[in-house]
């Protein structure tokens, strides 16, 4: 069962807000389909990201697939342990396995709770 307390991207992001501050990370459907994860490419702490861009870049053995950011804003964290460590991603996609922390200033339109992204997950397929 996926977490109640975030807000997912149909590109299968998700964000959980605290007191202005974004945690984001990729959901566990999103693990299940890439399977094999090989690399991940993360800002770096400082950087912007945008809304609907692409703040990195996570590759399997399949294919290589771009991060897309739910939230605009200045990156705060990094999850520098994460990288070195992708097989987090498959034990929990939702606790130590986040990816950037960033303070908001805007969160896109385009967020959905638990329930619209279950039905979204069960839909793709």
């Amino acid at each position: 069962m996926r977490p109640t307390d975030r807000q997912y991207l149909k590109s299968h992001e998700w964000c959980k807000i605290e007191n202005g501050i974004a945690t984001i990370g990729i959901s566990d459907h999103a693990v299940s389909h890439l399977s094999d994860l090989v690399f991940l490419d993360l800002p770096a702490k400082g950087a912007s990201v945008t809304i609907g861009e692409s703040f990195g870049e996570i590759e399997s053995v399949k294919a290589v697939s771009s991060l897309y950011s739910p939230v605009t804003g200045e990156v705060v964290d990094t999850n520098k342990e994460l990288p070195d460590n992708l097989e987090w991603l498959s034990q929990d996609a939702f606790a130590k396995s986040w990816m950037i922390k960033v303070k908001v200033s805007s969160t896109s339109p385009d967020l959905i709770d638990s329930k619209a992204y279950d039905a979204h997950c069960q839909a793709e397929g």
